[in-house]
């Protein structure tokens, strides 16, 4: 599949949930959400090829896979907060979706954490 065919299934389940709005407004949000969840687990198949990506430039240039696993969690963190976040905000709860959201800042600051204190530590021999 592609970008145009994941487009289309986007743009048709929106349609479908106007349509079924008037009659059943609960079944447009099912739907919604059932289109959300099968794109999703399709943009997982894209983080693979992501990650065997950044395994064969660790090979080329020899990065501690501390960092690339550190960024691979980043990636994954903003992926699902931000999908959670927009199910819970068409569903019309958009104060817990801006919670998801900051729950997921939130988690990417603390994994990110331990590369800040190598960084730091690194600056300090430099410096001293």
């Amino acid at each position: 599949m592609s970008i145009v065919t994941i487009a289309v299934v986007g743009i048709a389940a929106v349609l479908l949930a106007v349509q079924l709005k008037g009659i059943k407004g609960e079944y447009g949000t099912y739907l919604v959400i059932t289109a959300g969840i099968f794109i999703f687990f399709y943009g997982l198949k894209k983080l693979s090829t992501i990650l065997e990506t950044m395994e064969r430039i660790q090979e080329f240039i020899k990065i501690n896979s501390v960092y690339l696993s550190a960024l691979m969690k980043m990636i994954g963190i903003t992926y699902i907060a931000e999908f959670s976040s927009g199910i819970c905000k068409d569903a019309g709860y958009g104060a817990i979706g801006t919670q998801v959201e900051i729950f997921g800042k939130l988690s990417i600051l603390a994994v990110s954490m331990p590369i800040l204190l190598a960084l730091l530590e690194t600056l300090q021999v430099f410096l001293a």
